[in-house]
Protein backbone atom coordinates (compact mmCIF):
# COMPACT_ATOMS: atom_id res chain seq x y z
CA UNK A 1 0.00 0.00 0.00
CA UNK A 2 1.46 3.93 -0.64
CA UNK A 3 2.28 5.35 2.53
CA UNK A 4 1.81 8.96 1.19
CA UNK A 5 -1.00 9.94 -0.52
CA UNK A 6 -2.38 13.31 -2.33
CA UNK A 7 -4.14 15.70 0.33
CA UNK A 8 -5.98 19.38 -0.13
CA UNK A 9 -4.90 20.33 3.25
CA UNK A 10 -1.35 21.95 2.28
CA UNK A 11 -3.12 23.72 -0.62
CA UNK A 12 -6.12 24.73 1.77
CA UNK A 13 -2.89 26.36 3.88
CA UNK A 14 -0.83 28.07 1.06
CA UNK A 15 -4.04 29.80 0.07
CA UNK A 16 -4.86 30.47 3.58
CA UNK A 17 -4.14 34.28 3.27
CA UNK A 18 -6.21 35.01 0.46
CA UNK A 19 -9.14 33.93 2.57
CA UNK A 20 -11.47 36.00 4.13
CA UNK A 21 -12.76 35.45 7.81
CA UNK A 22 -15.44 33.41 6.70
CA UNK A 23 -13.49 31.63 4.55
CA UNK A 24 -10.87 30.98 7.09
CA UNK A 25 -13.24 29.45 9.51
CA UNK A 26 -13.78 27.36 6.79
CA UNK A 27 -10.14 26.18 6.40
CA UNK A 28 -9.87 25.78 9.58
CA UNK A 29 -12.30 23.29 9.51
CA UNK A 30 -11.06 21.30 6.84
CA UNK A 31 -7.23 21.57 8.20
CA UNK A 32 -8.21 20.37 12.13
CA UNK A 33 -10.86 17.92 11.42
CA UNK A 34 -10.09 14.29 11.79
CA UNK A 35 -12.98 12.76 11.66
CA UNK A 36 -15.26 10.94 8.60
CA UNK A 37 -18.59 13.02 8.65
CA UNK A 38 -21.50 14.53 6.08
CA UNK A 39 -19.40 16.45 4.20
CA UNK A 40 -21.70 17.60 1.62
CA UNK A 41 -22.59 21.49 1.06
CA UNK A 42 -25.68 21.37 3.54
CA UNK A 43 -24.19 20.06 6.15
CA UNK A 44 -21.06 22.18 6.44
CA UNK A 45 -23.31 25.21 5.79
CA UNK A 46 -25.33 24.16 9.30
CA UNK A 47 -22.42 22.87 10.75
CA UNK A 48 -20.17 26.23 10.41
CA UNK A 49 -23.05 28.91 10.11
CA UNK A 50 -22.05 29.80 6.53
CA UNK A 51 -23.84 29.96 3.13
CA UNK A 52 -23.17 27.34 0.83
CA UNK A 53 -22.01 30.12 -1.59
CA UNK A 54 -19.55 30.82 0.88
CA UNK A 55 -18.46 27.00 0.63
CA UNK A 56 -17.96 27.14 -3.35
CA UNK A 57 -16.07 30.68 -3.07
CA UNK A 58 -13.71 28.99 -0.42
CA UNK A 59 -13.11 25.89 -3.37
CA UNK A 60 -12.91 28.18 -6.20
CA UNK A 61 -9.87 29.71 -4.07
CA UNK A 62 -8.22 26.57 -3.45
CA UNK A 63 -8.31 25.83 -6.89
CA UNK A 64 -11.04 24.09 -7.65
CA UNK A 65 -13.83 24.65 -9.89
CA UNK A 66 -16.23 24.06 -6.85
CA UNK A 67 -17.18 22.54 -3.96
CA UNK A 68 -18.01 19.35 -4.87
CA UNK A 69 -14.80 19.11 -6.48
CA UNK A 70 -12.76 19.94 -3.75
CA UNK A 71 -15.34 17.35 -0.98
CA UNK A 72 -14.44 14.55 -3.72
CA UNK A 73 -10.84 15.11 -3.66
CA UNK A 74 -10.83 15.99 0.70
CA UNK A 75 -13.28 12.88 0.91
CA UNK A 76 -10.80 10.42 -1.19
CA UNK A 77 -7.49 11.22 0.47
CA UNK A 78 -9.32 11.64 4.14
CA UNK A 79 -7.21 9.36 6.29
CA UNK A 80 -8.76 9.01 10.34
CA UNK A 81 -5.83 8.80 12.39
CA UNK A 82 -6.31 5.50 14.83
CA UNK A 83 -3.54 5.96 16.91
CA UNK A 84 -3.32 7.90 19.34
CA UNK A 85 0.03 10.58 20.11
CA UNK A 86 1.97 9.29 22.93
CA UNK A 87 5.43 10.51 23.95
CA UNK A 88 7.65 13.12 22.46
CA UNK A 89 9.48 10.39 19.95
CA UNK A 90 5.95 10.02 18.51
CA UNK A 91 4.96 13.34 18.50
CA UNK A 92 8.16 14.49 16.46
CA UNK A 93 7.89 11.55 14.10
CA UNK A 94 4.24 12.15 13.48
CA UNK A 95 4.85 15.52 12.87
CA UNK A 96 7.58 15.04 10.20
CA UNK A 97 5.70 12.36 8.38
CA UNK A 98 2.35 15.12 8.06
CA UNK A 99 5.13 16.99 6.78
CA UNK A 100 6.22 14.56 3.92
CA UNK A 101 2.86 13.62 3.38
CA UNK A 102 2.04 17.56 2.33
CA UNK A 103 5.21 17.46 0.67
CA UNK A 104 4.46 15.10 -1.72
CA UNK A 105 0.73 16.73 -2.17
CA UNK A 106 2.48 19.80 -3.29
CA UNK A 107 5.34 18.44 -5.60
CA UNK A 108 4.74 19.65 -9.19
CA UNK A 109 7.20 17.37 -11.56
CA UNK A 110 6.27 19.32 -14.67
CA UNK A 111 7.57 22.64 -12.62
CA UNK A 112 10.99 20.92 -11.33
CA UNK A 113 11.61 19.46 -15.08
CA UNK A 114 11.78 23.16 -15.85
CA UNK A 115 13.56 24.44 -13.07
CA UNK A 116 16.03 21.93 -13.37
CA UNK A 117 16.70 23.31 -16.93
CA UNK A 118 17.18 26.55 -15.37
CA UNK A 119 20.01 25.26 -13.81
CA UNK A 120 21.49 23.59 -16.93
CA UNK A 121 21.20 26.76 -18.55
CA UNK A 122 22.49 29.26 -16.50
CA UNK A 123 26.09 30.86 -16.28
CA UNK A 124 25.40 31.75 -12.37
CA UNK A 125 22.82 30.42 -9.69
CA UNK A 126 21.94 32.74 -6.50
CA UNK A 127 20.46 31.43 -3.68
CA UNK A 128 19.15 33.63 -1.04
CA UNK A 129 17.44 33.46 2.64
CA UNK A 130 17.41 35.06 6.20
CA UNK A 131 17.85 33.09 9.37
CA UNK A 132 16.69 29.36 8.87
CA UNK A 133 15.90 29.89 5.57
CA UNK A 134 19.27 31.36 4.72
CA UNK A 135 21.17 27.79 6.62
CA UNK A 136 18.65 26.17 3.67
CA UNK A 137 20.31 28.49 1.32
CA UNK A 138 24.20 27.52 2.38
CA UNK A 139 23.28 23.84 2.18
CA UNK A 140 21.80 24.39 -1.07
CA UNK A 141 25.00 26.65 -2.56
CA UNK A 142 27.43 23.36 -1.14
CA UNK A 143 25.60 20.40 -2.43
CA UNK A 144 24.83 22.32 -6.19
CA UNK A 145 28.30 23.39 -6.23
CA UNK A 146 29.91 19.93 -5.83
CA UNK A 147 27.89 18.51 -9.12
CA UNK A 148 29.81 21.67 -11.30
CA UNK A 149 26.82 24.78 -10.66
CA UNK A 150 28.53 28.06 -10.62
CA UNK A 151 26.27 29.10 -7.63
CA UNK A 152 26.52 31.49 -4.24
CA UNK A 153 24.21 31.72 -1.48
CA UNK A 154 23.88 35.30 0.48
CA UNK A 155 22.26 35.42 3.52
CA UNK A 156 23.01 39.05 4.67
CA UNK A 157 20.73 41.67 3.82
CA UNK A 158 22.69 44.25 2.25
CA UNK A 159 24.60 42.24 0.25
CA UNK A 160 20.94 40.40 -0.57
CA UNK A 161 19.93 43.86 -2.43
CA UNK A 162 23.58 44.35 -3.65
CA UNK A 163 23.27 41.14 -5.48
CA UNK A 164 20.04 42.15 -7.10
CA UNK A 165 21.51 44.89 -9.49
CA UNK A 166 24.06 42.02 -10.96
CA UNK A 167 21.62 39.73 -12.05
CA UNK A 168 20.40 39.46 -15.88
CA UNK A 169 19.61 36.88 -18.67
CA UNK A 170 22.15 34.82 -17.82
CA UNK A 171 21.58 34.24 -14.08
CA UNK A 172 19.18 32.23 -11.96
CA UNK A 173 18.09 33.32 -8.79
CA UNK A 174 16.23 31.28 -6.14
CA UNK A 175 14.76 33.29 -3.13
CA UNK A 176 14.19 31.15 0.42
CA UNK A 177 10.99 32.89 2.08
CA UNK A 178 8.32 30.18 4.12
CA UNK A 179 6.46 33.63 4.79
CA UNK A 180 6.78 35.13 1.74
CA UNK A 181 6.95 38.47 2.82
CA UNK A 182 10.71 38.89 3.82
CA UNK A 183 11.53 42.44 2.16
CA UNK A 184 14.75 41.38 1.11
CA UNK A 185 14.22 38.36 -1.15
CA UNK A 186 11.18 39.95 -2.71
CA UNK A 187 13.38 42.93 -3.83
CA UNK A 188 16.03 40.77 -4.89
CA UNK A 189 13.77 38.65 -6.77
CA UNK A 190 11.85 41.28 -8.28
CA UNK A 191 15.58 43.11 -9.70
CA UNK A 192 16.48 40.27 -10.71
CA UNK A 193 13.15 39.54 -12.78
CA UNK A 194 13.01 43.14 -14.19
CA UNK A 195 16.49 42.84 -15.35
CA UNK A 196 15.88 39.65 -17.17
CA UNK A 197 16.82 37.13 -14.37
CA UNK A 198 15.00 33.30 -13.84
CA UNK A 199 13.54 33.57 -10.69
CA UNK A 200 12.26 31.18 -8.31
CA UNK A 201 10.48 31.57 -4.74
CA UNK A 202 10.52 28.88 -2.23
CA UNK A 203 7.53 29.64 -0.17
CA UNK A 204 4.72 28.35 1.93
CA UNK A 205 2.51 31.35 0.95
CA UNK A 206 0.84 31.40 -2.46
CA UNK A 207 0.24 34.78 -3.36
CA UNK A 208 -1.27 36.29 -6.91
CA UNK A 209 1.53 39.34 -6.78
CA UNK A 210 4.44 36.66 -7.14
CA UNK A 211 3.51 36.13 -10.97
CA UNK A 212 4.55 39.36 -11.50
CA UNK A 213 8.12 38.74 -10.86
CA UNK A 214 8.50 35.32 -10.44
CA UNK A 215 9.40 32.72 -13.00
CA UNK A 216 8.42 29.58 -10.41
CA UNK A 217 6.90 29.78 -7.10
CA UNK A 218 7.78 26.36 -5.24
CA UNK A 219 5.28 25.89 -2.73
CA UNK A 220 6.42 24.14 0.44
CA UNK A 221 4.28 23.22 3.72
CA UNK A 222 3.63 25.39 6.47
CA UNK A 223 4.22 24.78 9.89
CA UNK A 224 1.69 27.08 11.07
CA UNK A 225 -1.28 24.75 11.19
CA UNK A 226 0.67 21.93 12.02
CA UNK A 227 0.35 20.07 15.57
CA UNK A 228 3.19 20.91 17.33
CA UNK A 229 4.84 22.79 14.39
CA UNK A 230 6.37 24.10 17.33
CA UNK A 231 9.00 21.42 17.31
CA UNK A 232 9.84 21.25 14.24
CA UNK A 233 12.75 22.95 12.34
CA UNK A 234 11.54 25.31 9.97
CA UNK A 235 14.37 24.23 7.99
CA UNK A 236 12.98 20.97 7.05
CA UNK A 237 10.32 21.57 4.67
CA UNK A 238 12.47 23.41 2.37
CA UNK A 239 15.50 21.05 2.75
CA UNK A 240 13.44 18.38 2.00
CA UNK A 241 12.08 20.13 -1.60
CA UNK A 242 16.01 21.04 -2.23
CA UNK A 243 16.52 17.53 -1.98
CA UNK A 244 13.78 16.46 -4.59
CA UNK A 245 15.33 19.49 -6.78
CA UNK A 246 18.79 18.62 -6.35
CA UNK A 247 17.91 14.27 -7.68
CA UNK A 248 15.74 15.76 -10.68
CA UNK A 249 18.81 17.70 -11.77
CA UNK A 250 21.15 14.45 -10.63
CA UNK A 251 19.34 12.52 -13.15
CA UNK A 252 20.18 14.89 -16.27
CA UNK A 253 23.42 13.47 -17.38
CA UNK A 254 23.78 11.51 -14.07
CA UNK A 255 27.37 9.81 -15.18
CA UNK A 256 29.42 13.43 -15.20
CA UNK A 257 27.74 15.00 -12.30
CA UNK A 258 28.49 11.83 -9.90
CA UNK A 259 31.91 11.67 -10.97
CA UNK A 260 32.39 15.91 -10.14
CA UNK A 261 30.89 14.95 -6.92
CA UNK A 262 33.03 12.10 -6.47
CA UNK A 263 36.22 14.89 -7.26
CA UNK A 264 34.77 17.26 -5.43
CA UNK A 265 35.05 14.05 -2.46
CA UNK A 266 38.61 13.28 -3.26
CA UNK A 267 40.00 16.62 -3.04
CA UNK A 268 38.18 17.09 0.34
CA UNK A 269 39.79 13.86 1.41
CA UNK A 270 43.32 14.42 0.06
CA UNK A 271 43.33 18.11 2.17
CA UNK A 272 42.29 16.37 5.30
CA UNK A 273 44.97 14.16 4.52
CA UNK A 274 47.50 16.91 4.06
CA UNK A 275 46.62 18.74 7.18
CA UNK A 276 47.20 15.72 9.20
CA UNK A 277 50.63 14.96 7.97
CA UNK A 278 51.98 18.87 8.35
CA UNK A 279 50.24 18.23 11.68
CA UNK A 280 52.23 15.25 12.61
CA UNK A 281 55.35 16.95 11.09
CA UNK A 282 55.05 20.07 13.65
CA UNK A 283 54.16 18.17 16.47
CA UNK A 284 57.69 15.69 15.00
CA UNK A 285 59.69 19.19 15.03
CA UNK A 286 58.75 20.39 18.46
CA UNK A 287 59.49 16.91 20.38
Amino acid sequence: MEYYVKSVVPIIESNYDKFTTVEKNIADFFIQNRKKVDFSAKAIAERLFVSEASLSRFAKKCGYRGYREFIYQYEETFIEKKESITGNTRMVLNAYQELLNKTYSLVDEAQLARICRYLSRAERVLVCGKGSSGLAASEMEIRFMRIGVDIDSVLDSDLIRMQAVFQDKRSLVFGISISGEQEEILFLLREAYRRGAKTVLLTANNKEEYVKFCTEVILVPSLRHLNHGNVISPQFPILVMLDIIYSYYVEQDKYKKETLHDNTLRALQEGNRKKHSMSDQSMGDLM
